[in-house]
């Protein structure tokens, strides 16, 4: 309270001092005022005046000045009070603060200490039971790991008297095997003699064109329907062609010769061969081709019997993909005698596209039928059209009727509900019933 005590004169000071200021202001301007009225008196009015001022603000500077003093002295008394009632309660706050701090220890020391003997006591009897209970597993757990090795002595037993009866029948059944593979070897060594043979069959010339025209007729017949080839077809020069495919024009005949160039191609890969005797062996595989390109191109390619080009058959995949992979002169040399070179995947693709074009003749043949069925169809689809507009008439109308009859039963049901509702009390009924309106002219 001593503080409060000190500020409130302080304020009073303050507004004491606030008012002096307003005042003097005040006196200023009225001053002011003063001094600009009276510019036409004699200068030692105005003199004078200048000087009464001059002391007035020198008067009210020195007042100024002292009431700053005394509030400066007033505020640091009044701050210094404040600072020592602060280190007064700082101190007792302090010594409380230690003095709690001090009993919150102890009490926390003896509840440290009560439970600690709790916890001893509580680990003494765990660590008892805990040891009795291992004593009685350890026990129960030698009982039964005991069971349980006469067990296993006994199914190990068991087992291995079943190990030695599936190892004697697994013995037998290696045995039985090794028979059966013996049997297959002696079926490989008779496959390998074949293979030989075959070998030998293709290296006579003969016998390579006798298996590249059966290879021929096998593709052909598969793929195309009768009537659209022929074999060993003679031609009106005389030569006689392996097969000819007989397609629509302006295509007409074309002519499929087999050339089956065989011994240069192996001569090519033989392992013993050196460098030299594979090149020679390539120059003359591609002499053989270009023999063979001419020969074909001369033979079956006639103006006015057969198509502009004919088709040389190589029976050999592997042949095939060595004149197209390193021999691709050949290729273009072929192309420009109109022969085109095909393997028998790439003859059944061949074959695939003229059966396609013969099957699309066949359906053009047919194009007069397929138009006279779609005439009939369409007249039909016009009586189907006709009757379905008189269905939706009929529909239209009887959903008309319908709408009609809806109107007509609601207002039934109206003037029933009206006429129920009357009230059949002496005068009331008829004028009641006369209220009903009447049914205009044509209103169902």
């Amino acid at each position: 309270m001593g503080g409060y005590e000190g500020v409130m004169p302080d304020f009073w000071t303050a507004a004491v001092l606030l008012l002096a200021v307003a005042a003097v202001s005040f006196i200023l301007w009225r001053i002011a005022a003063l001094h600009a009225a009276t510019k036409d008196l004699p200068s030692r009015i105005e003199s004078a005046l200048a000087e009464n001022h001059r002391a007035m603000l020198s008067d009210l500077h020195d007042g100024l000045n002292r009431q700053g003093d005394r509030l400066l002295s007033q505020s640091a008394e009044s701050g210094e009070r404040l600072q020592k009632t602060l280190a007064e309660l700082n101190a007792s706050f302090q010594a409380k603060q230690d003095q709690l701090r001090a009993e919150v220890l102890e009490q926390i020391m003896l509840k440290l200490a009560e439970q600690a003997r709790a916890d001893r006591e509580l680990l003494q009897s765990g660590l008892a039971q805990a040891t009795s209970q291992l004593s009685a597993s350890m026990e129960s757990l030698t009982r039964s790991i005991n069971e349980r090795l006469e067990q296993i002595s006994g199914r190990v037993s068991e087992r291995l008297d079943e190990g030695f009866k599936k190892t004697n029948e697994t013995f037998a059944n290696v045995m039985a095997r090794l028979a059966t593979i013996d049997e297959a070897q002696k079926k490989i060594d008779g496959l390998t003699t074949n293979v030989v043979s075959l070998q030998e069959l293709l290296g006579d010339k003969k016998a390579r064109g006798a298996f590249g025209e059966v290879q021929l007729e096998a593709l052909v017949r598969n793929v195309l329907p009768p009537g659209s080839f022929e074999f060993q077809y003679t031609l009106s020069s005389g030569t006689r062609a392996d097969c000819v495919l007989k397609l629509p024009e302006p295509t007409g005949l074309v002519a499929v010769d087999s050339k089956f160039p065989l011994e240069n191609y192996h001569r090519m890969f033989a392992p013993e061969a050196s460098e030299f005797e594979r090149r020679a062996a390539q120059t003359d595989f591609r002499a053989d081709l270009k023999k063979h390109i001419d020969a074909i191109a001369s033979k079956y390619i006639l103006p006015n019997e057969t198509s502009d080009g004919a088709v040389m058959f190589v029976p050999a995949e592997a042949v095939f993909a060595e004149i197209h992979a390193y021999h691709p002169e050949t290729v273009g040399y072929a192309m420009h005698k109109r022969v085109w070179i095909v393997s028998p995947t790439t003859l059944m693709a061949v074959l695939n596209t003229a059966r396609a074009v013969l099957k699309d003749v066949e359906t053009r043949h047919q194009i007069h039928i397929i138009k006279d069925a779609l005439g009939k169809l369409s007249k039909d689809f016009a009586r189907f059209d006709e009757r379905m507009q008189k269905l939706a008439a009929h529909i239209d109308q009887a959903q008309k009727d319908v709408q009609d009859v809806q109107i007509s039963s609601r207002k039934i049901s109206g003037q029933f509900a009206r006429i129920e509702g009357v009230e059949l009390d002496g005068l009331d009924a008829p004028p009641a019933i006369a209220a009903v309106p009447l049914r205009k002219a044509g209103e169902e």
